[in-house]
């Protein structure tokens, strides 16, 4: 019987921790986000508005390229989070405007691509559930809090045409063969953020995730903030899912850094729809 009773205790321990609600549960997706941008940019003290979706960008730039990824790891009420965006897009002259503060420096004419800026934002942080209803027999809705932080990086190049005699070396602007070149230098900053993500399963295959949160307040960039809606359908197997998501991302920065033509920045919003694929085990 005692032996009896411990081979029946060591088969039911792999069931017992499969059921545990307390063990790790893990997500990672691959996803594609169909970025445009509202706002300006600012190189050397030169801005330049940009007000542009993605179809547009699509339409008129040979410069696009992007990576986006995500990984969760929960366990309990408590997880963590990285998120990873990285984007280069080229917006040609008919979809920037450029306010020109000086006499003789224009938008080039000469080039496809009026200017061009990479990004890379990296998020990270903590979460924490704080509150769960179970409404139905595999359906329920919860609210986590989020706690991180959101790193910058932003490099824009703005192709200019120079009329007469502008001293261009004096702006810190490069002049080539046929056009010149202001650029930002690269500019970097990490953002505090603080948020709160609702998530509703309507079934064990169907989920729901609604996001907001805000960041800067001034330590870094003068303010950030971020809402999007996702949603999910996973297909079960043993011990994993497979899924497919789709949903809309926008996310805003204003962040500038110097005075006069030392002026570098960007006050804008990334915006647009986005889709994806997701496993979780």
């Amino acid at each position: 019987m005692p032996q009896l009773a411990a081979a029946q205790a060591t088969d039911a321990a792999p069931a017992a921790a499969s059921e545990d609600p307390d063990a790790w549960r893990f997500q990672s997706a691959l996803y594609g986000w169909a970025i445009g941008v509202s706002g300006n940019m600012t190189a050397r003290g030169q801005t330049v508005d940009v007000n542009a979706n993605f179809f547009q960008v699509l339409d008129k730039s040979d410069s696009l390229a992007a990576f986006m990824g995500y990984f969760e790891a929960d366990k309990g009420k408590v997880g963590f989070y990285t998120d990873l965006v990285w984007t280069k897009l080229g917006f040609d002259k008919s979809l920037v405007s450029y306010r020109n503060p000086l006499p003789g420096v224009q938008l080039s004419a000469t080039t496809n691509v009026a200017l061009t800026t990479t990004m890379t934002i990296i998020e990270a942080g903590g979460l924490y559930e704080l509150a769960h209803w179970q409404s139905a027999p595999g359906s329920f809705t919860a609210v986590d809090g989020l706690l991180g932080f959101r790193y910058w990086n932003n490099t824009a190049d703005l192709d200019l045409n120079i009329i007469g005699s502008v001293d261009v070396a004096a702006l810190g602007i490069e002049r080539g063969r046929t056009f010149s070149i202001a650029r930002n230098g690269g500019l970097d900053w990490i953002d505090p953020v603080v948020g709160l993500r609702l998530r509703h399963q309507f079934t064990p295959s169907q989920h729901l995730m609604v996001r907001g949160d805000v960041g800067g307040f001034g330590l870094a960039s003068q303010f950030a903030w971020q809402a999007a809606a996702i949603y999910n359908y996973s297909w079960q197997f043993s011990g994993y899912s497979l899924g497919v998501l789709a949903g809309y991302r926008a996310l805003g920065v204003s962040y500038v850094r110097g005075t006069g033509i030392e002026t570098n920045g960007v006050d804008a919003v990334l915006h647009g729809p986005l889709i994806g694929v997701n496993i979780r085990f």
